[in-house]
C-alpha cells in the first residue's frame, strides 16, 4: 500500500507536506497530509484494500483523489 500511495501522490504531483483543513467535532483541525497517509498505511488490510480500490476508481475516471483523502481525514479529526 505504501508504494502504491507514494506512486499515486507522485503521479498527481501532490505535496505530502501540505496541510489539510478538516472540520471536526471540536472545530477546525489542521493536519499534514502525511498523517492521513500514515493512518492509511497503518489501517487493517481489509480497509487498505477498500481504500485502494476506491482510489483506483477515482484515478481511472480522472477524479480528484484529494477529495477522497479529505473524506478519510474526517475520521482523524477531533
Amino acid at each position: 500500500m505504501k508504494n502504491y500511495l507514494n506512486n499515486l501522490l507522485d503521479e498527481k504531483r501532490i505535496d505530502r507536506d501540505m496541510d489539510l483543513s478538516i472540520e471536526g467535532p471540536s472545530g477546525l483541525n489542521i493536519m499534514p497530509l502525511q498523517m492521513v497517509i500514515d493512518a492509511i498505511i497503518g489501517a487493517p488490510k481489509h480497509e487498505q484494500k477498500g481504500i485502494r480500490n476506491t482510489l483506483v476508481k477515482i484515478d481511472f475516471h480522472n477524479g480528484d483523489v484529494m477529495h477522497f483523502i479529505n473524506h478519510l481525514a474526517q475520521a482523524l479529526a477531533i
